[in-house]
């Protein structure tokens, strides 16, 4: 304590004013990052009318919650969230094994044409069949109108699979040794000793995953009918997109009466909402793994 007090008492006018224009631009910026969520929210619990105005810009006025009770009151939106929920819980667990075992086995020397393999899976990220063979690819596996159609797709990245191979090259081989002279094999070794000091990158993995999961839409307008298998992004969206029509409607009409007006009020307030209701889950689950975010996304960009 008496070292870290003489230091702060020898520091100059020159770091002092440093420190206080540092900490006032990352506050600053801090601000500017955080603003566009809060603008948002108050906009989503202020008056309609007082939203399609403009008058709601720092503080929220006329506070109601209509607005996300009208959202949830959709028809077929409680099924869509157990969809997202179920899809973004099962493909962020099993993108998370396969990454991980094809990370490991990866980072082996002993793997037979290791280099041809690694190679091999990096290729596809800078290549793709496409849309329309894909869609063939999909239905001619019979995966059309199936759970599993937001699942296998995405089961291998070769991106993670790169991040997780660089993690388990940093961990010192002697661990492993100590387990293999103790007869643990691959997957004991994974299991036991991998894994578990594995959890920075696992981490990232996860928010990568499930913010890719819970945020995508297109699989379900392009491999999906009905209404069984539609997700929250999907239903939102084409509540969104419905409410823009009839907001374009309005305005190429001159409907001047007082339902298109409140008609062009609400649709304005919906954006706002269906806005929150999309990110808040994400903002609820980050902050739990923020800690072994830095870690793990620097550790695996440092090699290669």
């Amino acid at each position: 304590m008496r070292t870290v007090s003489k230091v702060k008492r020898k520091q100059s006018a020159q770091d002092r004013i440093f420190d206080f224009f540092n900490i006032a631009f990352l506050t600053v910026f801090a601000l500017m990052c955080i603003y566009p969520f809060y603008y948002i929210f108050i906009n989503s619990i202020s008056s309609n009318l007082l939203v399609q105005r403009g008058r709601i810009v720092f503080l929220p006025q006329q506070i109601h919650f209509g607005n996300y009770l009208d959202v949830f009151q959709m028809p077929g939106l409680s099924r869509a969230v157990l969809v997202s929920v179920a899809r973004t819980v099962v493909g962020t667990i099993i993108s998370l094994l396969s990454s991980m075992v094809l990370g490991y086995a990866m980072s082996r020397q002993e793997l037979w044409h290791r280099k041809f393999w690694y190679r091999f899976l990096v290729v596809t990220m800078y290549f793709s069949a496409g849309l329309i063979p894909g869609y063939l690819n999909i239905n001619r596996l019979g995966l059309m109108n199936t759970f599993w159609v937001y699942v296998l797709p995405s089961l291998v990245g070769p991106y993670n699979m790169i991040l997780v191979k660089t993690y388990v090259e940093s961990i010192p081989p002697s661990l492993e040794e100590s387990a293999f002279m103790d007869g643990a094999g691959y997957l004991k070794r994974l299991i036991y000793i991998i894994v578990p000091l594995s959890k920075p990158i696992l981490a990232t993995l996860a928010v990568f995953g499930a913010v890719g999961h819970w945020n995508s839409y297109m699989d379900t307008v392009l491999y999906t009918s009905g209404t069984k298998l539609q997700t929250l992004q999907s239903i939102l969206y084409q509540y969104l997109n419905s409410s823009r029509m009839l907001a374009d409607m309005i305005k190429n009409g001159g409907d001047l009466s007082a339902a298109g007006m409140m008609a062009q009020t609400n649709i304005q307030s919906a954006r706002h909402t269906i806005t929150m209701v999309t990110i808040i889950p994400i903002l609820l689950v980050y902050p739990f793994f923020q800690r072994y975010f830095t870690k793990g996304i620097m550790i695996g960009a440092v090699k290669g």
